[in-house]
């Protein structure tokens, strides 16, 4: 082997990805005929009905799941300005939920915009959802001051804010905002 590697150091850029694959294929046949066999066992037919593109469930089951009250122990607080106690899901948590319970979300930022003055910036975020039967979106906004101090940018901040909102627009975590109502 410390030969054939030597002789790599020698060989043209253009050919070392060839010499590369030879070496490759010089495994042991014991690592690999029995595991081959095994796997063509194995196999899923592609033609039995099966979804192939890893979505698993209808829109109406996964949006029944995100609609679930989050626990408390993944609820956090924060003081407004105005002295008033904000109950919120941080966004980490909502990635990890949406993760868990829609595994083929996708998520962008669709606008990024400065206040005339400068003082703030309003991100405006959308979510898709995809089921087996359709696929549905929903965006929201989140501005953040550039002017207050803290952990992470203002972009981050508003971003996060946005994220945070349009999956609470299909239920997740919609309850913390009338929670004082019921």
């Amino acid at each position: 082997m410390a030969f054939s590697l030597m002789k790599m150091k020698s060989v043209s850029r253009n050919s070392t990805s060839s010499v590369l694959k030879s070496i490759a294929s010089r495994s042991s046949p014991s690592y690999h005929r029995p595991f081959a066999a095994k796997a063509e066992k194995d196999e899923v037919p592609l033609d039995d009905g099966v979804p192939t593109s890893g979505i698993c469930r209808p829109l109406s089951e996964i949006l029944k799941e995100l609609n679930k009250r989050v626990p408390d122990s993944l609820v956090r607080a924060r003081a407004d300005p105005n002295g008033f106690s904000i109950k919120y899901v941080p966004w980490h948590i909502v990635n990890r939920i949406m993760n868990l319970h829609a595994p083929e979300w996708s998520g962008e930022v669709r606008n990024i915009t400065y206040s005339a003055d400068g003082k703030s910036v309003s991100v405006v975020y959308r979510v898709t959802l995809y089921g087996i039967d359709a696929e549905i979106h929903r965006e929201s906004t989140g501005t953040a001051s550039t002017t207050e101090e803290g952990y992470g940018d203002p972009v981050q901040k508003a971003e996060a804010m946005a994220f945070r909102r349009a999956c609470a627009r299909f239920g997740l975590g919609l309850h913390l905002y009338h929670e004082d109502m019921v």
